[in-house]
């Protein structure tokens, strides 16, 4: 999720197990803190551009290493401000806030490595766009609340965080929904893999990405007009361009990390490179020009993602309900 959702998450977790046991603002500095850490993998980042955009989300977001890093921070609060007592009680606060960051994560389609170092693979359930107002919302006016009102923090925090976690749960049962729909009704009997995810900053109009052989279909679900046929666009691909460079390191490697949602077109001298995952409509967030020759470093293309487009995109398609 965006940083300001992963900020309120945090405050609002350690607003509600610290209670009135330290002042309020120590609790919201601290959560906020504590829910941003796992995020400045971002300053540290090395490599080539593909190298750069796998690695996040990668041992920052081990729910291991977090739990391993927990004690120490806490220990490091307590003892700044002279808490001993309360050691424990900060301890399971920013332990939560540390864990809860990388499972929200999780829910975006990303890609979270939860598991290393026992596994790489990256888990992104992808029920909800990483920026969602209607997430956020509820955790920023339970701080806003909670400021105003200290006395109020715990049961502030509580409907945050509940209201929040409601939404997570609905925007999960849409997507499993919708998804079961959609198997129900494939454009082609040879689909290969199948994926649902909101579109940004909503979950009523769903994305439908559909894998084949030749090429994939992109469609979209509007959940206010249920009854509407979902209407599909397919681009092909060159199959044999795939298979010729499926050993490609860097081809290997969006192919893995995207779960085979990716195409490969060939300009020029030059193979395109794109995770179909994230963007709409052939305008889509990573996008690498890669060369033939495996020792070349890939490129990362300017991103031409515009959100007032977007936006007025969305508009459109929701009104089509109307």
């Amino acid at each position: 999720m965006d940083s300001l959702s992963q900020i309120c998450l945090g405050a609002g977790v350690a607003t509600l197990v610290m209670g009135q046991k330290v002042p309020l603002k120590q609790a919201l500095i601290w959560g906020a803190v504590a829910g941003t850490l796992p995020d400045l993998d971002v300053l540290f980042g090395a490599g080539d551009a593909i190298d750069k955009m796998v690695s996040h989300r990668g041992n920052s977001h081990a729910l291991l290493y977090l739990a391993l890093l927990s004690p120490f921070l806490a220990w490091l609060i307590s003892a700044i401000h002279r808490q001993s007592s309360l050691f424990l009680r900060w301890w399971l606060a920013i332990s939560l806030v540390l864990i809860t960051h990388p499972l929200l994560d999780v829910m975006t389609i990303y890609g979270t490595r939860l598991g290393l170092p026992f596994t790489d693979t990256p888990f992104g359930i992808g029920s909800i766009f990483i920026i969602d107002p209607l997430y956020t919302l509820p955790l920023l006016i339970a701080l806003i609340v909670a400021l105003f009102r200290p006395a109020w923090c715990s049961l502030a925090a509580a409907c945050g965080l509940g209201l929040s976690s409601l939404y997570l749960v609905w925007s999960f049962s849409a997507q499993q929904w919708i998804t079961v729909r959609v198997n129900a009704q494939l454009p082609s009997p040879a689909a290969k893999a199948v994926l649902v995810t909101p579109t940004p900053l909503n979950t009523l109009l769903w994305r439908i990405l559909i894998m084949t052989e030749q090429g994939y279909y992109e469609g979209f679900y509007n959940v206010l007009d249920q009854d509407a046929a979902i209407d599909y666009q397919f681009f092909s691909q060159d199959s044999d361009l795939r298979q010729q460079y499926a050993d490609h390191p860097d081809i290997a490697r969006i192919a893995s990390f995207s779960h085979g949602f990716y195409s490969l077109t060939r300009q020029q001298n030059k193979l395109i490179l794109t995770d179909l995952r994230m963007g709409l409509r052939q305008n889509y967030a990573f996008n690498f020009e890669v060369t033939p020759d495996a020792n070349a470093a890939p490129q990362a293309l300017p991103r031409a993602y515009d959100m007032a487009v977007t936006l007025r995109w969305l508009q459109q398609k929701l009104a089509a309900a109307d």
